[in-house]
C-alpha cells in the first residue's frame, strides 16, 4: 500500500511539473517556469523514495532523495526573489 502512495505522489508531482510548464510556455511567466523547475525536482525526490522503499535495508538513500528536494526549494526561492 505504502508504495502506491509514493507512485501516486511522483505521478502528482510530475503532473503538476507538466502543468506549469504548458502554463509558462503558453504565457511567459518567469514565475510559473520556477515553480515547474521545483516540482520536476519533487518529482525526482518522490520517485527516489520510492527507490529508496524498494530496495529496503540494503541501502540508504536518505541523503540522495533529498537533494532533489532542496535543489527544488532553492530553485523556487531563487524564482521568488528574483521575480518580486
Amino acid at each position: 500500500m505504502a508504495y502506491l502512495v509514493f507512485v501516486l505522489c511522483a505521478l502528482t508531482s510530475f503532473a503538476c511539473a507538466v502543468l506549469l510548464f504548458r502554463g509558462y510556455r503558453e504565457q511567459r511567466v518567469k514565475l510559473l517556469f520556477w515553480s515547474g523547475c521545483c516540482f520536476a525536482c519533487f518529482a525526482l525526490g518522490n520517485a527516489l523514495l520510492l527507490a529508496d522503499a524498494v530496495v529496503g535495508e540494503r541501502y540508504d538513500l536518505a541523503f540522495y532523495r533529498s537533494l532533489p528536494v532542496l535543489a527544488g526549494l532553492m530553485v523556487l526561492i531563487y524564482g521568488l526573489v528574483t521575480e518580486s
